[in-house]
């Protein structure tokens, strides 16, 4: 059993964190929710959708303009206020690496820190620990917040993913976090090329096998990109290509720019695996 916020998944449920950026210069909607009024639009479209949860993030993944933590929590902080006090069921996370961040925002009612850095910070899972939320562990290869890979090479990639994230969420347990409360996260394209990404999409199962609930963000990514040779834009079928896949191997969260479309894929591929009945079934029994 999941368990984030007031929120319980069951084992087969999938779950979509819908991706809401506070920044002005993020990768895929250049700063299309940066200014409030927008992206509290987005939130209540992304929850209307199927979103049980939101991601906010201040701070875009890759190289750029550096962001310290005042500013970071000055864009994240007053929104997540606002977005419990709008959406008080909804599953608060926020996307930062820092423990000063998770702080702030575990005070204004954060559920959830999403450590796309993979402990970088290792205070921030004692921040959790601290606040009785959920924490995200996530393999990067040992890179550096912000920092593109170059000329990474694994013996086996998966068999470093599951060695740190497991690691990870072990250390988070033992410091308090709830254990219902940690997920794992491969990391794709974090410290990875595409051949990487790919591979452990390809093994997500042995992720699964581990017991702990595992997390992909997968959306519009640069692996989709290089591995079909497409632009940013042009990444959402093979998005949700690699999101039916995941999903087919066991995934349960899913970090996501188009809800509506993710939506359909896992409920379609939870009906196939057995574990949802169709919405209608009509055809055959007139």
């Amino acid at each position: 059993m999941l368990r984030l916020g007031r929120r319980e998944f069951g084992t087969h449920e999938p779950v979509i964190m819908a991706i809401v950026n506070r920044t002005p210069d993020s990768f895929y909607d250049q700063g299309a929710t940066f200014q409030d009024e927008p992206a509290l639009a987005r939130v209540e479209q992304a929850v209307a959708e199927g979103a049980a949860i939101i991601d906010i993030g201040g701070v875009k993944a890759g190289p750029g303009e550096e962001v310290t933590a005042e500013e970071e929590a000055r864009r994240t902080v007053g929104f997540v206020a606002e977005v419990r006090r709008r959406f008080p069921d909804v599953v608060i996370s926020v996307d930062t690496w820092r423990h000063e961040v998770g702080e702030a925002v575990c005070e204004a009612g954060a559920d959830l820190l999403n450590d796309a850095w993979g402990g970088v910070d290792p205070r921030l899972a004692e921040v959790a620990a601290r606040y009785g939320v959920g924490l995200v562990c996530t393999h990067t290869g040992g890179a550096r917040p912000r920092t593109r890979p170059h000329r990474v090479t694994y013996d086996d990639v998966m068999a470093d993913i599951l060695r740190v994230t497991v690691g990870l969420a072990e250390r988070a347990v033992a410091l308090g976090v709830p254990r219902e409360a940690v997920l794992i996260d491969p990391g794709h394209d974090f410290g990875k090329n595409t051949r990487h990404s790919l591979e452990a999409t390809r093994r997500l199962g042995e992720m699964v096998a581990t017991g702990w609930p595992v997390l992909v963000s997968l959306s519009n990514k640069d692996f989709v990109g290089e591995t079909l040779d497409k632009p940013v834009k042009e990444r959402v079928v093979g998005t949700l290509a690699t999101t039916a896949v995941s999903a087919w191997l066991g995934a349960q969260v899913y970090r996501v720019h188009e809800v509506a479309e993710t939506r359909q894929v896992l409920e379609m591929v939870a009906s196939i695996a057995g574990h949802r009945a169709p919405a209608v079934a009509r055809r055959g029994l007139a």
